[in-house]
């Protein structure tokens, strides 16, 4: 009789090949990093010897579980910020805590707490994607773990890249170095249709056509996504994406929310692999996947966590029972995504899903050995009916636990044995930890004490002008008089002239901070009043008064500006202002000359609140004594376009509004 190296005997077998077939008891013939044989006890104790055996004691013996959507490193971002929005949690803290903390030394750790997590709820293979993904490979190579990993790409600086070609570059040379692997499976990973550019995702996908690799990416999260591609593309983000080549890769497309018919066929066409995350979709409510339909359909969906700083844990055990819960809620069909299915998604079709189906996924001869047992004699589990056979599924998933899983093989080596790991020390890694978390606290603490770090912390584009202004704001009666004498007056020069709709909301804050921030949405009005384009900036408005002059002229620091590249809603919950201010105004401003000196003269007429009509005076100074000349040339020229000094007001209009009617605007 041939020899094994290990025969596994006296266990439940849920073989999950495409007849699911269950041997009980049940025994499996282990050679090397391969399964040999599988069947009933009887037979495969009759055909093979071995000097291992081992006996199950009516355990389950199952593949390892396939965890198709992650990110392992961000384990130590874990609970950083939650119960926020998809944009704000992404780009307000994740993105910027990253830049400031991602390393080599951040991955590993990561990634270590990651396999040990995941290796404990039964996981054997995941589909990652990350910065320093080479470390993320290595770990997870030396713990023994199977991965497809993918390395990140996005379209700004990332803590592994300053630029999209340098992160090619790296990616090149990862997949270069993992090619061939036993247990890593490099891959190229466009983060997002959104966040990469159509030449970044052509890119992206002509590396992964180059070296048949899988090209993992984020597609249809959220509806705002969906509808954003659709007002700048005229079109959903399946077609783009297919548009740009990259479906032509073997794709691994995380989430896949918000799509249609039409594109789950173009997906199924394309044997797209589907990465549903049920917990992170809830817990971030970007919606509920279309997994019933993607099924009936063809297309080959697995079950992944999504990263612990979304979830907020690797528990595979948790996202089946309730991807299995949610298309029951959904389809309001209790029949839809039975345990049988489910468990298959977390098997054989997440391994399809990320393309690696040919080595796992199910317990085959001539596939990898990666299995688990699991345990279902504990009180949660009991009783167990033996009427129905296809019973066994329903209890794995809607009863066991991940603590139920008692052993892991991957690859032919035991990585956990009676729930010991056996190759990673968890106290060392909770240590480790904990100093990243003191460090990661300290930093969001300082940032949330300064507005200009909050600002900056966007990564945005912002600029301080060192300069300081002279400027004066007076009531007027006709603005339409004040105009014609800008217009036609000899002693003013206009250099430049535009009119706008100005949509102003200020953001106040509690003291001790005095700054405020104004989001500034300018319509530019054409002569025939078409609008012909907007324009969105942010300001950062420091202490209003630096020093005062005669007639209630006054110097002020100027602004930090920024571009407003997210919506007025991401600002709000992203600043978490005490109260806003909503100001609509109908601005022509001009840029005269004067005297030999260069002004802006705004013209307003404040419609929302009802205010009435002012004129703007300002102008640039570089130091003190320049800015006391200024000012009384400030005075001149409002004279000189019949309008009274003395009608002077504050700087801006939030005190008026706040001393009128502060209550209605809170």
């Amino acid at each position: 009789m041939p020899a094994a190296d290990l025969i596994l005997k006296n266990a439940v077998i849920l073989t999950m090949d495409e007849a699911f077939h269950i041997y009980e008891p049940g025994a499996i013939v282990i050679r090397g990093d391969t399964i040999v044989a599988v069947g009933s006890e009887n037979e495969i104790l009759n055909q093979y010897t071995t000097l291992q055996m081992i006996d199950c004691q009516g355990k389950v013996l199952m593949p390892g579980l396939i965890n198709a959507h992650t990110h392992v490193p961000m384990t130590l971002l874990r609970g950083l910020a939650d119960d926020l929005r998809l944009d704000v949690w992404l780009l307000g803290y994740m993105m910027p805590v990253e830049r400031e903390f991602v390393s080599p030394d951040f991955v590993r750790l990561g990634t270590q707490i990651a396999c040990a997590e995941m290796i404990r709820s039964g996981v054997t293979t995941f589909a990652d994607m990350y910065y320093f993904e080479d470390d993320v490979a290595r770990t997870t190579a030396e713990i023994g773990m199977r991965a497809v990993c993918a390395e990140t790409v996005l379209k700004f600086p990332t803590p592994d890249a300053q630029s999209f070609e340098e992160a090619l570059t790296y990616t090149r040379d990862f997949i270069q170095r993992w090619r061939g692997h036993p247990l890593i499976t490099p891959a190229v990973g466009p983060h997002a249709p959104y966040t990469c550019t159509a030449e970044m995702l052509q890119a992206a996908a002509e590396l992964a056509l180059e070296f048949d690799v899988p090209l993992h990416i984020h597609i249809s999260e959220t509806q705002q996504e969906v509808e954003t591609m659709r007002l700048e593309q005229g079109m959903p983000v399946v077609p783009y994406i297919k548009k740009q080549n990259v479906l032509q890769a073997k794709v691994i497309a995380a989430h896949c929310v918000h799509i249609d018919e039409g594109e789950i066929r173009t997906l199924v066409h394309h044997n797209t692999g589907v990465a549903h995350n049920p917990s992170s979709n809830l817990k971030l409510a970007s919606g509920i996947a279309p997994v019933k339909r993607m099924l009936e359909l063809g297309v080959n969906v697995g079950i992944g966590t999504d990263g612990p700083a979304s979830n907020n844990d690797l528990d595979m055990f948790e996202e089946i029972r309730l991807a299995s819960f949610l298309a029951k809620g959904a389809s309001s069909d209790p029949t839809a995504l039975p345990a049988r299915q489910t468990l298959a998604m977390a098997t054989r079709l997440g391994a399809k899903a990320l393309h690696i189906g040919d080595q796992v996924g199910s317990l085959e001869p001539g596939k990898r050995a990666d299995l688990i047992l699991v345990d279902l004699r504990a009180i949660h589990n009991s009783p167990r009916f033996h009427r129905d056979s296809q019973g066994i599924y329903a209890q794995i998933v809607y009863a066991a636990k991940s603590t139920d899983v008692t052993d892991v093989m991957v690859n032919g080596r035991w990585l956990m044995r009676d729930r010991e790991l056996l190759r990673i020390n968890e106290a060392d890694l909770i240590r480790a930890s904990q100093d990243y978390a003191r460090r990661i606290d300290y930093f969001l603490i300082q940032r949330e004490q300064s507005l200009l770090s909050k600002l900056l912390a966007l990564g945005e584009e912002t600029a301080e002008e060192e300069s300081f202004e002279v400027q004066a704001k007076v009531a007027v009666d006709d603005p339409a008089l004040i105009r014609q004498i800008i217009e036609s007056h000899p002693d003013i020069e206009i250099l430049r002239q535009r009119h706008y709709q100005e949509y102003d909301t200020y953001f106040l804050f509690a003291p001790p901070e005095n700054s405020r921030l104004r989001f500034r949405e300018d319509h530019f009005v054409e002569p025939d009043g078409r609008v012909s384009r907007v324009r969105t900036r942010l300001t950062l408005i420091g202490p209003s008064r630096e020093g005062q002059f005669a007639k209630q002229v006054l110097l002020s620091r100027s602004r930090y500006l920024a571009t407003a590249t997210h919506s007025l809603r991401f600002y709000r919950e992203y600043f978490k202002p005490q109260q806003m201010i909503e100001i609509e105004k109908e601005r022509y401003r001009y840029l005269v000359r004067f005297q030999g000196t260069e002004f802006f003269v705004n013209v307003d007429s404040v419609t929302h609140p009802p205010l009435g009509h002012f004129l703007e005076v300002k102008s640039r100074t570089w130091s003190r004594k320049d800015a006391e000349q200024k000012s009384q040339r400030v005075v001149d020229l409002i004279q000189l376009l019949g309008a009274s000094p003395e009608k002077t007001i504050s700087q801006d209009y939030i005190e008026m509004i706040l001393q009128d009617t502060p209550s209605t605007h809170t």
